[in-house]
């Protein structure tokens, strides 16, 4: 997602303080009772667990098989001593087929952490994966929000701080970042006989430094999540912080090349629409509400039908305008603009009633 925190934190908070200050507005004599507090020893919150190792268990796989097309192609760079014209020239059939199989990894991968970031980013104990995996930006961009790692090459080169895992993989395997490609060498990967978006040779130590990291990080977020044991202020926190980032999303869509064109400098979200991803988040966060309706149906039987309805819409309108734009729309900044403000608005209701059943649960917002 690459969200700013101190964003989230702003949402958070203003979401707090509309809530202590619009508690006795959204009261009516015919409101429930309150009930009692809910422990967890009384909710089985397991589906969303068992959801978050299903898709970090594919993700594996996928990140796996980036990491085998990646040490394939540092293998047939370093056998042609990193002579990167000579290594076009002698092996292009071969450079051809590992770099497709890298991509069709990696656009297998990203949308299955998309589909898990909302539990990830959401849950305090797991947040850090997704800033090293998804959302943290590089030192030289953001040093307030950049990864905590560097990135330590094979020929003992060190970037620092070099953003996310996903981004760094994408802009090299697409060639979006300069600094990770190699200039001078121009390949029609494709066979077309045109260059086009996204043809570009990797470097290779940055690839493959890039894949295993990937790879690795993966590895210790499932550890992690399987010894998480999910607790009602984690799935609440989650939807709280998640649900109301659209217009974060909607902006960096605008900025990318599926808005912004050839004048995009947006060096990821350059192989998937931030449109489906938003869907892959909003699915996540599907599933943990799914968890937690029976809960807010203690406090209010048709509010907790009327958040669930309300995530639904917010994901389907978000897929309309992803299915206009596969069908060959092309949107304008100012249409991205007001459809962000339109998803926002929309998330920012959810968020705030979810906040409230769980001011009336006496479950912690973290």
């Amino acid at each position: 997602m690459r969200k700013s925190l101190v964003l989230v934190l702003v949402i958070l908070i203003s979401l707090l303080i509309s809530l202590l200050t619009g508690c006795t507005a959204l009261s009516t004599p015919s409101s429930p009772p309150a009930p009692t507090p809910a422990t967890d020893s009384t909710n089985d919150l397991a589906g969303i667990k068992s959801y978050l190792l299903t898709q970090i268990d594919q993700l594996q796989n996928s990140a796996n098989a980036l990491q085998r097309a990646a040490d394939q192609y540092y293998a047939l760079a370093e056998a042609a001593k990193f002579d990167y014209p000579t290594l076009w020239a002698t092996e292009g059939e071969q450079v051809r087929t590992v770099l497709a199989e890298a991509k069709t990894a990696w656009v297998a991968a990203s949308p299955l952490y998309e589909q898990m970031e909302g539990i990830v980013a959401g849950v305090p104990t797991l947040a850090e994966y997704d800033v090293i995996l998804d959302a943290g930006a590089s030192g030289a961009e953001d040093p307030a929000s950049a990864v905590p790692f560097d990135l330590t090459l094979p020929d003992g080169r060190v970037p620092p701080n070099p953003g996310n895992l996903f981004g760094v993989t994408e802009s090299t395997l697409w060639g979006t970042n300069p600094a990770y490609t190699i200039a001078g060498v121009q390949p029609d990967l494709d066979g077309n006989g045109a260059i086009d978006f996204g043809e570009a040779l990797p470097d290779a130590n940055v690839l493959k430094a890039g894949a295993d990291a990937l790879a690795s990080y993966t590895a210790e977020l499932a550890k992690a999540a399987a010894a998480w044991q999910p607790t009602e202020a984690d799935a609440f926190t989650a939807l709280v912080v998640m649900v109301p980032t659209m217009s974060e999303y909607f902006d960096s869509w605008k900025n990318s090349r599926f808005v912004s064109g050839d004048s995009s400098t947006q060096r990821d979200f350059v192989a998937i629409s931030r449109l489906a991803d938003i869907q892959g988040i909003l699915g996540g966060l599907q599933i943990v509400y799914g968890e937690v309706k029976p809960l807010v149906a203690t406090v209010d039987s048709s509010q907790a039908s009327q958040i669930e309805q309300e995530l639904v819409d917010l994901k389907s309108f978000v897929a309309g305008v992803y299915a206009e734009e596969q069908g060959g729309k092309h949107f304008t900044a100012e249409e991205a603009d007001l459809l962000g403000a339109e998803a926002q608005n929309r998330a920012t209701a959810v968020a705030g009633q979810v906040a409230q059943v769980a001011a009336q649960l006496d479950i912690p917002i973290e």
